[in-house]
């Protein structure tokens, strides 16, 4: 999807456009994307940024980056900086500067000042556990805690220390008061302060008291201004609490009503097969080594995807089709794959790079000759032109476009057959050479110097079409073929079981020795992003990696040119 499409119409947009119709918050809207900085963003966050700040350039109104960071012992300015470079590479730009919860806290303490002031809030306690064991269950009540009934200016003094910092780390939270018989269980006392004895990345040690997600989120979009608060599927059973907060603020000081009331709306969240979405394994693995850090190109982070090779319009394409829906559902990897197949088939230039070599000897080409072929940059877009290809006597060929004793059906190189040499010519297997192992090591052909592409005799028609480099002139690059990080649809899906059980030992296989047309850069690899991106010929999608240097090239592979993966399940 384009930036400048409009997006495909849903729910969200109808419960908008029912506000807009009756003139709420004065016919404004204003979006949010607030993550978590306490990892790297994956494909289910991209999806949520695209849903926001499409909703946000939809109606003219713009979103907001907000940082959740509420929990100083995950948190780090790594991952502030990654997310923003994450949106910007998608395509978006935030209002405004980035905001932090951290920017609301002297506020959210004064607000939760007033709930104690109001009998709507108390300190307890009791341990984590002893809370956890009063809750009761969805059919029966929760049991108060001793310590509810509290006077007003006892329950100040204990916040105020707590903020103060004399009191150890679970030794006391603060509670909303609800309803310990609420059939819905985030209604029972939920908290809103905790104590974490920890530096903070912005505020450092200044706070030693932290709010609860539920508090400090409807707080937050209120400060803002936000008039809708997009969240996934799992936060409807937060919203009444949502709600209920606003409304207890807006009761304490009803001069706040003439604000923007935001309200909160839910979808489906993106679950992707063959991929674990958890913040906490995904950090697992990269802690535990099994990948090579966030930015991995197996993992589903957007900052791999993007080494991977991936472009921003085929993340776009892919949130746009699988659209937003209520229910949750599972999609198939291979849609994603499907999404940036097409971008890079418009896009991509073709160059020529053989990855599994053997050398083949045209026998009757004249020994020192070198001529330069032509070749078109990309078929789907004239624009791109074209470029010279060195042609030479000996070439590099695939391993597997050759088989001794092929079947009928095997339209590639055999002793005896005909096939083209891709912008070049028709050649002959005469004969091969084997090594002490029996493995080929040299093939002789001899060409027909009628059959040169571009030639009146170039349209003799045979069936297999090969792609080739000059071995005088190709270049040595490292490639990195990347699959699937794990075997089964649902890593993280059995009880019985550890996810990394499925992962995949071939999810990385490293070339050392590929080569490479000498002038693939004259291709044209222009994108936006920075990121070189080529179609190598038959083969696949690739783009050099960040980490490459002048003297060593290494390619990641972006995409095979077709579902392998249907096949090998197969």
């Amino acid at each position: 999807m384009e930036l400048n499409e409009a997006p495909k119409t849903n729910f969200i947009h109808q419960e908008i456009d029912s506000d807009l119709s009756e003139n709420k918050n004065g016919g404004a809207v204003l979006t949010r994307f607030p993550p978590e900085p306490n990892g790297y963003l994956h494909i289910g966050h991209a999806k949520s940024i695209c849903l926001n700040f499409g909703l946000g350039k939809h109606y003219k109104g713009g979103t907001n980056l907000r940082f959740d960071d509420t929990n100083p012992t995950k948190e780090d300015t790594e991952y502030v900086e990654s997310i923003k470079e994450d949106v910007n590479w998608l395509g978006f730009q935030w209002n405004d500067e980035p905001k932090f919860t951290s920017d609301y806290f002297e506020q959210l303490y004064q607000w939760a000042v007033l709930f104690i002031k109001n009998g709507k809030a108390y300190v307890d306690d009791q341990s984590a556990e002893e809370i956890a064991s009063q809750k009761g269950t969805p059919t029966t009540p929760g049991q108060e805690s001793p310590f509810r009934n509290r006077t007003v200016e006892e329950n100040l003094d204990l916040f105020e220390r707590m903020r103060k910092g004399e009191f150890q780390n679970g030794e006391r939270v603060l509670r909303a008061k609800i309803d310990m018989a609420s059939p819905n269980m985030h209604m029972r006392d939920p908290l809103m302060y905790r104590i974490i004895h920890a530096h903070h990345h912005r505020t450092g040690d200044q706070w030693c008291i932290y709010p609860m997600y539920d508090f400090a989120h409807g707080q937050g979009d209120f400060v803002e201004g936000i008039t809708h608060s997009i969240c996934t599927l799992e936060f409807e059973v937060h919203r009444p609490l949502y709600n209920w907060f606003l409304e207890q603020i807006l009761e304490f000081q009803p001069e706040l009503k003439e604000k923007a009331r935001p309200r909160q709306i839910e979808f489906a969240r993106l679950n992707l097969n063959y991929t674990v979405m958890s913040k906490r394994k995904l950090l697992q693995l990269v802690n535990e080594n099994y990948v090579a850090g966030w930015d991995d190109p197996r993992m589903p982070t957007i900052s791999g995807y993007r080494r991977r090779g991936y472009t921003p319009e085929s993340i776009r394409k892919f949130a746009d089709q699988i659209g937003v829906a209520k229910r949750e559902n599972v999609i198939d990897v291979a849609l994603l794959e499907h999404c940036i197949r097409e971008d890079l088939n418009k896009k991509a230039p073709r160059v020529y790079a053989v990855l599994n070599p053997v050398k083949v000897i045209i026998t009757n080409y004249p020994e020192g000759q070198v001529e330069w072929m032509e070749a078109i940059n990309n078929p789907e877009d004239e624009s791109m032109g074209s470029r010279k290809l060195p042609f030479s006597r000996e070439i590099y060929i695939e391993r597997d476009d050759f088989m001794e004793n092929a079947p009928r059906k095997f339209f590639r190189m055999d002793v005896g057959r005909e096939v083209r040499l891709k912008n070049a010519y028709i050649v002959k297997c005469e004969s091969i050479k084997k090594d002490e192992n029996g493995e080929i090591s040299e093939i002789y052909c001899t060409y027909d110097p009628d059959t040169k592409s571009g030639m009146e005799g170039s349209n003799r028609k045979v069936k297999g079409t090969l792609h080739w480099v000059s071995t005088e002139h190709a270049k040595t690059v490292q490639v990195k073929q990347y699959d699937r990080l794990f075997m089964d649809e649902a890593p993280d899906g059995h009880k019985d079981k550890e996810f990394l059980e499925f992962l995949n030992p071939d999810s990385l296989s490293v070339i050392n020795s590929c080569y490479i047309e000498p002038n693939y850069r004259d291709a044209g690899a222009n994108f936006d992003d920075g990121v070189e991106r080529y179609q190598f010929q038959r083969l696949g999608y690739f783009c050099i990696d960040k980490d490459s240097t002048e003297d060593n090239v290494v390619f990641n592979r972006t995409v095979t040119l077709k579902d392998s993966w249907s096949k090998k399940k197969k």
